[in-house]
C-alpha cells in the first residue's frame, strides 16, 4: 500500500510541477513576447522593398510581402483597391484585384463570443493593416517571359462580378510579350477555394516561369499558448511528412526548408482556424517557413515550383487549392478524401496519441449527433472509457484491497524486524508470495489509462466543435472557463471578481470529488504526504478554475465514476471503505494531549 501511495504522490507532484511551469513561466513569457511583437508592429519603419514595380521579385525568389507600417483601418485598406465580392453560406469578403489576393475574409458561422450578435470572426485582412494576413498565388519569370503576375499585378475581371458557391469568377492579365494569364477562382459551400490558372503563350518564343504560393501574416495569436496545442507553421511535405514549426523557431533560426516534393500542402494554423495551400501536384516544389524582421515583422509559409516551359502558341493549366476557414473535423476529413490531399486531417492537432485521440472525438461526435449536447457527449464518452478500462481498474482496486487486508501483518513485520531493512524487505516479499499479491499490480492500470485520458483532454481542448458549445444552466461555452465565482456568491453580489479568484461552481464540484476520491484511502502516516493528501484538492481547484469548463466537467465526472467504481470493487473483496471513517476523523474533535 505504501508503494502505491508513493506512486500516487509522485504523479501528483509531477502534475503540479507541469501546471506551475505553464502558469508561472510559459504563459508570462508568451505574454511578454506578444506585447513586444505588437510594439514592434506599431513602431515599424517602411520596408526596403523586395519587389520590382511590376510585381516580380528582384532576386527570383518568392516575394516576402514587406509593406510600410500603416494606421489605416481595415475598411480604409479594403477601399483602396478594386475588388470582387465573396459571398457564400460560410464566407464573406472580397478578392483584391491587385495581386489577386485573398486578403479580406470573414467566417459567417463563427462569432467572437457566445453572443450571436457579436462580430463574426475575421480571418484575412489586407497587408497594410495591423492584423494583415493573406494568401497569394503568383509567378516568378525572367526577361524572356516578360512581366508575370505577382504582388503588384492588377488583374482584370473577365467574368463574374461576385464569387459564390455556384458562380466562379475569372480574372485575366496579359503582359507585354503577349502571354495571357487567365485565373478561374471557385469556392465550395464551406472553406475550400479552387484556383485554376491557364497560361497561353502568344509571345512567339518559349516561355519559362515558376509558380509560387504563400500564406503571410503580420501578427501572432494573442491567445495563451499551451503545450498540448501547436499554433504556427504546418504542412505535410510529401515524403518529408508532417512539419510543425513554432513561430519562435523561425524567429531564432534561419528559414526552415523541409525539402522538395510533388505532393503535400502547407500553411499557418491557429487553434481553431487555418490557411493552407495545396500546390499544383505535377511539378516539384520547394517549401519554406520563414520570418522576415525587416520593415514590419512577418511570418510566411510559401512554396516555389521548378520552372516550366510553354512552347509558342501552346497553353498549360496549373491547379491549386486554398483552404481558409474553420478546422471542422468532418470537413477536413472530407477534403482529404475528395481532393486526395495527403494527411490533411493532421491540420487538426491530434497529438502524439493520434490513434486514440481521433477515435475519441468520433465517439464524442456520435453522442453529440444523437443527444445534441457536447456536455452530455463528454459524460457518456467518459462512461464508455471507464467501461473499457473496467477490467484494468478492477485489478488495480483489487490489488489495493488485498494490500489493505495484509496491512496488519505488514505492521507486525515492521515491529518484528525494527531497523533491519533487509530482513523487513525479505519478510514483505515472502508475505506477498504467500498471499499471492503483486505489489505493483495497482500501478500498471494507471499507466495504461494515462494516454487515453490525455487524448480525451486533447479532444476537448483543441476541436472547434467544442467552441461556444453550451452544456446546461450557466455553462454556455464548454471551451471557456466557468464564468461564476465563489467570491461574489456566484453572481448574487453585484461586483466583478479578479481573474485569480474566479473559482466557479464546476471547479468546486471537481475539487470536492477529488477530495472524496482521496479520502477513499487511509491518510498517509507520513506528515508531508498527509499534508499533500489534504491540500491537493484545493490546489487543483484553483489551478483548474481557469481551464475550459468542458475539461473541468470531465474531470469531476471521471472522479465521481472512479469513487463509485472503487467502492463497488472494494466491497466485492470484503474490504472496508475508508471514506466515511476518514471524513469523521477529519472533522472529529482531536483529543487534548495528556499532561
Amino acid at each position: 500500500m505504501e508503494n502505491n501511495r508513493n506512486y500516487f504522490v509522485a504523479i501528483a507532484l509531477s502534475v503540479l510541477i507541469l501546471i506551475a511551469w505553464q502558469f508561472l513561466y510559459v504563459n508570462p513569457k508568451i505574454e511578454k513576447e506578444r506585447v513586444a511583437a505588437e510594439q514592434t508592429q506599431t513602431q515599424a519603419n517602411p520596408a526596403a522593398g523586395d519587389q520590382t514595380p511590376a510585381g516580380q521579385t528582384a532576386t527570383g525568389q518568392t516575394p516576402a510581402g514587406a509593406v510600410p507600417g500603416s494606421n489605416e483601418s481595415r475598411e480604409q485598406a479594403i477601399a483602396k483597391s478594386a475588388r470582387v465580392t465573396i459571398d457564400t453560406p460560410a464566407l464573406s469578403g472580397s478578392i483584391n484585384l491587385t495581386g489577386a489576393r485573398l486578403d479580406d475574409l470573414k467566417l459567417k458561422e463563427y462569432h467572437e463570443t457566445v453572443d450571436d450578435k457579436s462580430p463574426i470572426i475575421t480571418l484575412f485582412s489586407p497587408a497594410d493593416t495591423k492584423d494583415g494576413y493573406f494568401t497569394e498565388l503568383g509567378y516568378i519569370g525572367n526577361e524572356a517571359s516578360g512581366t508575370v503576375p505577382g504582388p503588384a499585378t492588377v488583374w482584370s475581371v473577365k467574368s463574374g462580378d461576385k464569387l459564390a458557391t455556384a458562380t466562379p469568377v475569372a480574372l485575366t492579365f496579359t503582359n507585354e510579350k503577349g502571354v495571357v494569364f487567365t485565373r478561374t477562382i471557385s469556392v465550395d459551400e464551406h472553406f475550400m477555394f479552387q484556383i485554376t490558372d491557364t497560361i497561353n503563350n502568344g509571345s512567339g518564343a518559349p516561355v519559362s516561369l515558376s509558380s509560387y504560393g504563400r500564406v503571410t501574416r503580420f501578427n501572432k495569436p494573442t491567445t495563451p499558448s499551451i503545450y498540448v496545442l501547436h499554433e504556427g507553421f504546418i504542412g505535410v511535405i510529401g515524403e518529408h511528412g508532417l512539419n510543425e514549426v513554432a513561430y519562435g523557431k523561425v524567429e531564432d533560426d534561419a528559414p526552415i526548408q523541409p525539402g522538395k516534393t510533388t505532393t503535400g500542402w502547407l500553411g499557418i494554423t491557429d487553434k481553431y482556424w487555418a490557411a493552407t495551400i495545396v500546390p499544383p501536384q505535377a511539378t516539384p516544389y520547394e517549401a519554406k517557413f520563414a520570418h522576415f524582421p525587416d520593415g514590419r515583422p512577418r511570418y510566411q509559409a510559401d512554396y516555389k515550383q521548378d520552372a516550366i516551359t510553354i512552347a509558342p502558341g501552346q497553353s498549360t493549366d496549373l491547379k491549386a487549392l486554398v483552404f481558409a476557414g474553420a478546422k471542422q473535423v468532418p470537413l477536413v476529413d472530407g477534403y482529404e478524401k475528395s481532393y486526395s490531399i495527403p494527411q490533411f486531417d493532421l491540420l487538426i492537432d491530434w497529438g502524439w496519441f493520434y490513434f486514440i485521440t481521433k477515435p475519441m472525438f468520433k465517439l464524442m461526435d456520435f453522442f453529440f449527433r444523437y443527444f445534441g449536447n457536447f456536455g452530455v457527449a463528454i459524460l457518456l464518452t467518459t462512461i464508455v472509457v471507464k467501461a473499457l478500462f473496467f477490467p484494468l481498474a478492477s485489478k488495480q482496486y483489487a490489488s489495493m484491497a488485498n494490500m489493505k487486508k495484509v496491512q496488519p501483518k505488514m505492521e507486525e513485520l515492521k515491529k518484528k524486524h525494527g531497523d533491519d531493512r533487509m530482513a523487513l524487505q525479505q519478510g514483505m516479499m515472502q508475505l506477498y508470495k504467500d498471499e499471492k499479491i503483486n505489489p505493483i499490480a495497482g500501478c500498471w492500470p494507471i499507466l495504461f489509462q494515462i494516454p487515453v485520458f490525455f487524448a480525451l483532454y486533447k479532444v476537448i481542448y483543441v476541436t472547434i466543435e467544442m467552441r461556444h458549445a453550451p452544456f446546461f444552466g450557466w455553462i454556455q461555452d464548454l471551451s471557456a472557463p466557468d464564468p461564476t465565482s465563489l467570491f461574489n456568491l456566484f453572481g448574487l453580489l453585484p461586483f466583478a471578481v479578479p481573474h485569480a479568484l474566479m473559482i466557479g461552481v464546476w471547479p468546486l464540484i471537481m475539487g470536492i470529488t477529488m477530495f472524496l476520491q482521496m479520502r477513499m484511502n487511509p491518510t498517509p502516516p507520513d506528515p508531508t504526504q498527509a499534508m499533500l493528501f489534504t491540500w491537493m484538492p484545493l490546489v487543483f481547484t484553483f489551478m483548474l478554475s481557469s481551464f475550459p469548463a468542458g475539461l473541468v466537467i470531465y474531470w469531476a465526472w471521471n472522479n465521481t465514476l472512479s469513487i463509485t467504481q472503487q467502492a463497488i470493487i472494494m466491497k466485492r473483496h470484503g474490504v472496508k471503505i475508508e471514506l466515511f471513517d476518514n471524513l469523521k476523523g477529519l472533522f472529529a474533535r482531536k483529543p487534548k494531549p495528556a499532561e
